[in-house]
């Protein structure tokens, strides 16, 4: 006979199912990714069609603002900022595949005159991660298959603001989000590089304007995956792979980097 207890839970979990899959949820893929691989942006979202959501792809592509951020240009940040909270403000949920990008937007966006769509908008963006794991709460993923040792590298913005998972430097339990759903690909072997929380030199336009440090602190981490004996890496920050991978092929180094939702959803070739 089931207890009193099981069934409040099991009316809890029918009611939060129902609503999850009755929410108009809003996709947005940010500039970068738009530009320079549709296929990660198309990979994220078959993912989420996969779980029968109410999906709805954002046509206007924008930039979050990012990069005027990290320079300090506030102002011309703002004026990007109101452009984009419109665009995003009619959804129960933003998911982004981009963690940078979502964090930008939580963390950062501040100054557009109409507060309560740019609350609203902060309170319901999601990146892939989050989405899957703490949302959708993923257990399963039967259509993935990747038989490799693929190192998982947690950009600067994802593990500390969007806490994906425990950066090493703080001694609480240890956790990650991003481990979890690479688990539950069949065959897929989880490692990390040494220094595994040490950023990877992407930085946004630190990249741009400090090109010789940012291309090595990317060189020692591409290395660090080979001594892993590691021919594959992942990220929920496309454009941290977008850096590594543009620095191995230049020093011939046989890495390949796959978005994190290439993996999940099994469109990724040995």
């Amino acid at each position: 006979m089931m207890t009193q207890s099981f069934i409040r839970i099991l009316c809890i979990r029918l009611l939060t199912f129902n609503i999850l899959y009755q929410m108009k949820i809003g996709y947005f893929v940010p500039c970068y990714i738009d530009a320079l691989s549709p296929q990660v942006a198309i990979s994220t979202y078959n993912l989420l069609k996969r779980f029968d959501l109410d999906i709805h792809f954002i046509e206007q592509a924008a930039c979050c603002a990012l990069p005027l951020t990290d320079m300090g240009y506030s102002k011309k940040a703002c004026r990007m900022e109101e452009n984009l909270v419109p665009l995003l403000a009619d959804y129960d949920a933003i998911v982004v595949p981009s963690g940078i990008c979502t964090e930008q937007i939580r963390n950062h966006f501040s100054d557009a005159d109409d507060k309560s769509d740019l609350y609203k908008v902060r309170e319901s963006v999601y990146d892939i991660v989050e989405f899957l794991h703490d949302i959708l709460k993923i257990d399963k993923l039967p259509w993935a298959k990747f038989p490799h040792k693929v190192v998982l590298h947690n950009g600067c913005h994802s593990l500390r603001y969007l806490k994906h998972a425990r950066p090493t430097e703080i001694m609480e339990p240890d956790f990650s989000k991003t481990e979890a759903l690479l688990k539950l690909v069949d065959g897929l072997e989880v490692v990390y590089p040494e220094r595994r929380d040490e950023c990877c030199g992407f930085g946004g336009t630190f990249a741009v304007w400090d090109t010789s440090c940012a291309g090595q602190m990317g060189l020692d981490k591409v290395n660090d995956y080979v001594r892993q004996g590691a021919r594959y890496v992942t990220s929920a920050d496309f454009s941290c792979l977008l850096h590594q991978q543009t620095i191995a092929q230049k020093n011939n180094i046989d890495i390949k980097a796959y978005y994190i939702a290439e993996i999940l959803n099994g469109d990724v070739e040995s």
